[in-house]
């Protein structure tokens, strides 16, 4: 259990200014900040309101007589205190879903905050817990062991701010919440910011009779693999082999580089076991981000960079099959062929490469920053045929933050970066083994995108020659039993 929260000084004002000028008698939203078990406290950088929902409905409001404790009652007498929350979770999670993914490494959805009156929030307590509940589920913290979240309560007459942990316990009750200190300070002046461009190139191998046959799957299995092979990986933090208990001063950005240990698959070992039949490989570079606390050590920078690398991988991947959902909702789901038989768009994911017969590809969104609070980055994902200008209303919605001109400030790395790229084929064990054989030429077109392809028929000149090393092993075979028994016949004659 966190016993101090620490807020940031100038965002917890603007929110409380935000809030009091808002007129509205309840609001829910998301608590953006860190938890550090090492210093035993949590961060709170921003509280970031959740919109109205489709319908133009608001995630929260409060059920009962008595709406707003700042009316008087009629002298001798009380006002109701029946009211409760009602609190729209879905919404509310549908909400930290696609915030956390616009999170770098160190910054996280660590809960949540409501503003309402004192006796709607004691009444709500299990409603609360089960609301933070759904923002966990929705947005995990991957590398922190940590099964609580932060609820802050800003009530109003009198202005007052509260912090309690919401424990994330099954069995939900009044006891699930627990209090703690909260405090203002000036917290992301604090923050020191590593970067890191990753480059990795996986083989992923289709097993025959496996439960993961669509792509999707065996991308998504493929990470998993790859990110405990990631928290292995030494580290050189500008350009020096990094020490994990030093701490570095403020100033700069430091330039993280990660090791992993050579020829040491473990892909490659599993392979060996099973017969397959096909392989992935998926390779390209993810720019990271991540910001830590002066007062930590460096290793908590490096898993911080871990972990944001893998969570941006999968975010793209979610991304993709969100859009594979919308156009199947829609009835726009359709997959392109264009004339070299190579198959298009997010439907591919969803392929099973154990029956599909066809060269297949997919873009991937390229990862892009914002500037965000003191010098931070917020990122968000952009598809190939999407243009900056998408991210305006997109930041506006999400995160309550407006950019007058974002093509001035928008960062893109990865746009000067090698293009992932993912290949998959259904030939034998002897031809996948070269997997080189099989990456796209580098006047493809896609290659100048973030993408993931996959192939899944053999063409003609790798099934001729597949044939004709056939041939020269039956051929020396045969040779050499000719020789053999010409010698054995001279030996026995002499």
């Amino acid at each position: 259990m966190v016993k101090v929260v620490v807020g940031e000084e100038s965002q917890v004002k603007l929110a409380e200014d935000r809030l009091s000028k808002s007129g509205v008698p309840c609001q829910v939203g998301l608590v953006i900040g860190n938890i550090s078990g090492k210093l035993d406290r949590g961060f709170i950088f921003d509280l970031i309101p959740t919109p109205v929902n489709d319908n133009g409905e608001p995630a929260c409001s409060i059920i009962g007589e008595a709406k707003d404790d700042r009316k008087k009652a009629p002298k001798g007498k009380s006002l109701p205190n029946s009211s409760t929350l009602f609190i729209d979770k879905d919404w509310l999670a549908e909400h930290a879903r696609q915030v956390g993914r616009m999170l770098v490494g160190g910054v996280k959805v660590v809960g949540i905050y409501v503003w309402t009156n004192e006796s709607s929030f004691k009444n709500s307590t299990i409603t609360l817990c089960q609301a933070a509940k759904s923002v966990a589920e929705a947005a995990p913290l991957l590398e922190v062991h940590w099964d609580e979240r932060l609820l802050v309560h800003i009530g109003y007459s009198p202005l007052r701010w509260t912090c309690r942990n919401c424990s994330l316990a099954s069995n939900i009750t009044s006891g699930n919440i627990r209090p703690c200190d909260f405090k203002m300070g000036k917290i992301l002046s604090t923050r020191q910011a590593f970067r890191c461009t990753y480059d990795f190139d996986w083989r992923l191998p289709i097993y025959q009779g496996s439960s993961n046959k669509k792509l999707v799957d065996i991308l998504h299995h493929g990470i998993s693999i790859h990110a405990q092979e990631l928290k292995g990986a030494k580290a050189l933090i500008d350009g020096k082999l990094a020490n994990e208990d030093e701490q570095f001063d403020l100033g700069g950005v430091r330039v993280v580089e990660f090791l992993l240990p050579f020829m040491e698959d473990t892909y490659l070992e599993v392979c060996s076991q099973k017969e397959i039949t096909g392989l992935l490989v998926f390779s390209g570079s993810v720019c990271s981000y991540a910001y830590s606390n002066s007062k930590e050590p460096s290793s908590q920078a490096l898993a911080d960079i871990k972990e944001d690398i893998i969570k941006s991988l999968r975010s793209r991947l979610d991304i993709m099959c969100d859009e594979a959902d919308r156009k199947s909702d829609s009835k726009e789901d359709r997959t392109e062929e264009s004339n070299n038989q190579i198959l298009s768009g997010s439907a591919v994911l969803q392929l099973d490469l154990q029956l599909q017969r066809k060269h297949c590809s997919m873009s991937f969104p390229r990862r892009v920053f914002l500037p965000w609070l003191a010098d931070t980055f917020l990122c968000d994902y952009i598809q190939p045929s999407e243009s900056v200008e998408v991210l305006v209303d997109h930041f506006a919605d999400l995160m309550s933050l407006e950019f007058p001109s974002i093509s001035s400030i928008i960062l893109e790395p990865e746009a000067e970066t090698e293009a992932p790229a993912l290949v998959s084929t259904t030939k034998s064990f002897w031809e996948v083994s070269t997997p080189y054989a099989l990456l796209p030429k580098s006047d493809d077109p896609l290659s100048n995108q973030n993408r993931a392809a996959t192939i899944l028929t053999s063409d003609q000149k790798s099934t001729n020659t597949a044939g004709f090393n056939l041939m020269i092993a039956v051929l020396v075979l045969l040779v050499s039993v000719v020789v053999g028994f010409v010698v054995f016949s001279v030996r026995s004659s002499s």
